[in-house]
């Protein structure tokens, strides 16, 4: 079958099963079974592929229309421009997540020591590690899997970085400069909401922040000035419609210059501080 009759296969079903953007995750889909671009589609769509990439790319989009992330299909998210290893046990780094990693480079300095909570696939820590110099780094979780993850994250960037299995703050040791997180948000009640491939397919212990959603938050906020130095800054990322509680919180903590930061869609995406 010929490149282009293959991807408008693949559309077609992903269209028919409901899945959203079907088109583009067909294109992604196909690209990365032939390891192809865009422009091939618009070039070379008449190109024959091979019985093994046509069956490759059959199973991938009758996993794609069942509703299983396309991330863990081909087991990759791009991310600040590197490519992670993802799976069921972390969750996909988000674009919204970019603006947080963004904010705190602003205000990274050489030699910094920053301790990433909450760390799933490592994304965050390590996209922070990998634009600055000499920066030391340390990601915490409460999974195991998770962890497992963040490393070989680590190992296949060719970026040093420490993890600790514990909660939040619990093997935690030492003062930090930055102290970034973003934790569990998602309020319990609206877990249910949740589009299928998040709610059935995302670990849940990353996605729920319990009753109001704020309960990460109260102890970060917390307990972080136990491990931030003087002058040190935490930088959380939020919902869309949390920016003022998590302002608050952070005020009544002490914390000092506190802003919300909105993402590129003009929604409150990251709260930050400055503890003295």
């Amino acid at each position: 079958m010929k490149y282009a009759e293959m991807f408008r296969f693949g559309a077609e079903a992903l269209e028919r099963a409901g899945v959203r953007e079907a088109e583009l995750d067909a294109r992604l889909l196909i690209e990365a079974v032939c390891h192809t671009s865009r422009n091939d589609l618009l070039v070379h769509g008449d190109r024959e592929i091979t019985e093994e990439q046509e069956q490759q790319y059959r199973e991938w989009i009758a996993l794609r229309a069942s509703r299983i992330p396309l991330q863990h299909i081909t087991g990759v998210q791009e991310f600040m421009g590197l490519e992670f290893s993802v799976n069921e046990n972390v969750l996909i780094p988000r674009q919204d997540t970019e603006i947080l990693v963004e904010e705190v480079l602003r205000e990274l300095t050489d030699g910094s020591r920053i301790l990433d909570l909450c760390t799933g696939s490592g994304c965050i820590l390590l996209s922070l590690l990998h634009y600055s110099n000499d920066c030391v780094g340390v990601g915490s979780d409460i999974s195991q899997e998770a962890l497992a993850v963040a490393r070989k994250n680590a190992d296949r960037l060719g970026i040093r970085a420490d993890f600790l299995c514990g909660d939040l703050f619990e093997r935690v040791e030492g003062r930090y400069d930055f102290i970034v997180s973003n934790p569990p948000y998602i309020a319990s009640g609206e877990i249910p909401e949740l589009m299928e491939e998040v709610r059935l397919h995302e670990p849940l212990s990353a996605l729920d922040g319990h009753e109001d959603g704020l309960f990460f938050y109260r102890r970060i906020i917390g307990e972080c000035p136990d491990y931030l130095v003087r002058g040190g800054s935490l930088y959380l990322e939020i919902g869309w419609d949390q920016g003022s509680a998590v302002k608050t919180l952070m005020e009544e903590a002490g914390f000092h210059e506190v802003r919300v930061t909105k993402d590129y869609a003009g929604l409150d995406r990251v709260v930050s501080g400055v503890w003295f």
